[in-house]
């Protein structure tokens, strides 16, 4: 049963108590009324007592640093740029970037001036549907746009800024999921003839017959490889800088290394690449510098330029008539193959690195409607043939 009252202070921010429907609320001074000259008390709610206190202390240290505001003068501009301030320190710097073009475009210029508290659902519908029918922005835009600020939202909701969050139950614009477009089988056979004696030949391959990215496979570090038991751990990956003409190394897309097992002709491949990176070592003498231990690199050990990569890759491509072939494509080529060749999902999803196997269904959903026209046409065979050994019994 919980307590009709537990007043405490907390930490000069405010005090909490538990309300007789269980839930915690915190008090906090938001100031003094200009006509009485007395204290303007404010709440905020939470489900635990710890929670609401992480909130009166946040209001705390918001005043503290002279970015709180108010909750009921508060505009939803002045929200989102204290949200992008305060409360994205734990994401990558080109998803804050990300986050913040899709609120500078999409969300100031239609609700920004509207006050948090007052906004609601409506506001937020007529915004998302005018995306779409006047700017004419894609399904998939407004979905990521909606799931940047409905998480603002939500922290203002935390913080009993707003009691429910507007952007709840909002309709959005169905997302039809694009076909990936592996590379034809017909053309794997030629490509691979094409780089031959290419200078990003080992580039190429070892990307088509393993899942990693390009990001991935151009800061592939040699103590990353182990050729003893024919693996490769993908630790990270190169991007590029969000408005900037600059790169960074980030941890891989889902934050997570993980661990391959290539196919022994790509181990092979590792194993020449590296013969020739040595002879490029002596040739180079002094001028040699590779201090990240790259395992592609320029004949000076320097790093390969990304641009410089997918253009003479484009070349290859154009030259085999699948001008609209991306770099990435490879990837999906590797994915395509392996489950056509009779790896199982869970195996395809743990080395492509998605979150669930559905997904990787999802993404691949005709490749896996073909293994179940192939799984019926095995299953065929195998009623035929205890059909002609019944009547031989």
């Amino acid at each position: 049963m919980p307590r009709k009252s537990d007043t405490r202070a907390a930490q000069g921010a405010g005090s909490i108590r538990q309300r007789p429907d269980g839930r915690w609320e915190g008090r906090y001074t938001a100031g003094r009324d200009p006509g009485t000259g007395r204290q303007v008390q404010k709440s905020v709610y939470g489900a635990t007592q710890k929670e609401v206190l992480k909130q009166l202390q946040q209001i705390q240290a918001n005043r503290e640093r002279g970015v709180f505001l108010e909750p009921s003068k508060m505009t939803v501009a002045q929200w989102l740029d204290v949200w992008t301030a305060e409360y994205l320190g734990g994401i990558k710097p080109n998803t804050k970037y990300d986050y913040e073009r899709v609120l500078e475009n999409y969300i100031k210029p239609a609700l920004g001036a509207a006050k948090l508290q007052k906004l609601n659902p409506h506001n937020v519908q007529q915004c998302y549907n005018d995306m779409q029918r006047i700017k004419g922005l894609s399904p998939k835009t407004i979905k990521n746009t909606h799931g940047v600020f409905h998480s603002a939202l939500k922290q203002a909701q935390r913080l009993g800024y707003i009691q429910r969050n507007p952007a709840d139950n909002i309709a959005l614009p169905r997302v039809e999921r694009p076909d990936v477009q592996p590379m034809p089988d017909d053309v794997l056979p030629a490509f691979l003839e094409a780089i031959q004696g290419h200078e990003f030949e080992a580039v190429f391959f070892v990307t088509v017959f393993t899942e990693m990215r390009k990001g991935e496979v151009l800061v592939l570090t040699w103590n990353n490889v182990d050729f003893e038991r024919g693996t490769v751990c993908i630790r990270q990956q190169l991007l590029k800088k969000r408005g900037e003409n600059a790169f960074m190394l980030a941890s891989p897309k889902n934050d997570k290394p993980r661990t391959i097992s290539p196919s022994p002709s790509v181990m092979a491949v590792l194993r020449g690449e590296r013969v020739r990176q040595k002879r490029n070592q002596l040739q180079a003498g002094a001028a040699w510098s590779n201090p990240d231990n790259l395992v592609f690199t320029n004949p000076l050990g320097r790093h390969l330029i990304p641009n410089t990569v997918y253009r003479k890759f484009k070349r290859v491509a154009a030259a085999l008539g699948v001008a609209d072939l991306r770099f990435h494509d490879l990837r999906h080529t590797y994915a395509v193959n392996a489950l056509h060749g009779g790896d199982d999902v869970k195996t395809v999803q743990g080395n492509l690195g998605h979150h669930t196997a559905a997904f990787t269904l999802d993404t691949y959903g005709h490749v896996t409607e073909q293994m179940k026209q192939d799984s019926a046409a095995r299953m065929e065979r195998i009623i035929e043939d205890a059909k002609k050994r019944s009547k031989s019994g």
